[in-house]
């Protein structure tokens, strides 16, 4: 095996840029084989210099990605939205615990770390209104205020949530909504559940 020092991997990782990795990146960055890369990452996995997110992908335990990189990386394309997206802008006045994405794949849970991740699968042309943000120096995709709650009431028409009745929607911009709502119509084949849940928070 190539001899691959911890603090040499750290220093070229940081200067990638990769919090979080595969083994085809630590392979091309390192210059050595896939087999030899995966023969490292797991002795180091035993000692917790790296962790497994999922089959393949990886992260350096000392220089940790935030849950929101986490959550825009398990589960590709995905944008976090609904409740944390709403927490996250203060229109949910409490803490969500589980982290909330949309994604045009499959729908799908993880448990990393203690962690939830959800992701919920809506249409391609739905797949909009999030735009990538820099919270603590690091760069993730997250819904607008807007989008976040179109989102979480279309899933609530669609019987997978209950309304949070805290919903703060003073900071909600009502033309943006609209537009958005005009697009969903356009998209959904029962979007009357989805007109009715607006009209009955009087938005």
């Amino acid at each position: 095996m190539v001899k691959l020092k911890v603090i040499y991997i750290q220093r070229e990782l940081v200067k990638h840029g990769l919090v979080i990795f595969s083994v085809n990146d630590f392979s091309r960055i390192f210059k050595v084989k896939q087999k030899t890369a995966r023969a490292f990452l797991s002795y180091n996995l035993k000692k917790k210099v790296f962790l497994r997110m999922k089959r393949g992908i990886y992260i350096y335990s000392a220089n940790p990605p935030t849950k929101f990189e986490i959550a825009n990386y398990l589960w590709k394309p995905s944008y976090i939205t609904f409740e944390t997206a709403l927490s996250f802008h203060g229109i949910i006045p409490e803490t969500v615990y589980t982290i909330t994405s949309a994604t045009t794949r499959s729908s799908r849970e993880f448990n990393f770390e203690n962690q939830i991740y959800k992701y919920y699968q809506i249409k391609k042309n739905l797949f909009f209104g999030y735009k990538p943000i820099k919270i603590r120096d690091k760069i993730v995709l997250i819904a607008d205020k807007e989008k976040a709650l179109l989102d979480y009431l279309y899933l609530a028409s669609l019987k997978k949530r209950l309304i949070n009745e805290r919903l703060d929607l003073k900071k909600i911009d009502k033309k943006r909504l609209g537009r958005y709502l005009n697009y969903f119509i356009k998209n959904i084949r029962k979007s009357k559940p989805l007109i009715n849940l607006i009209k009955n928070l009087d938005i």
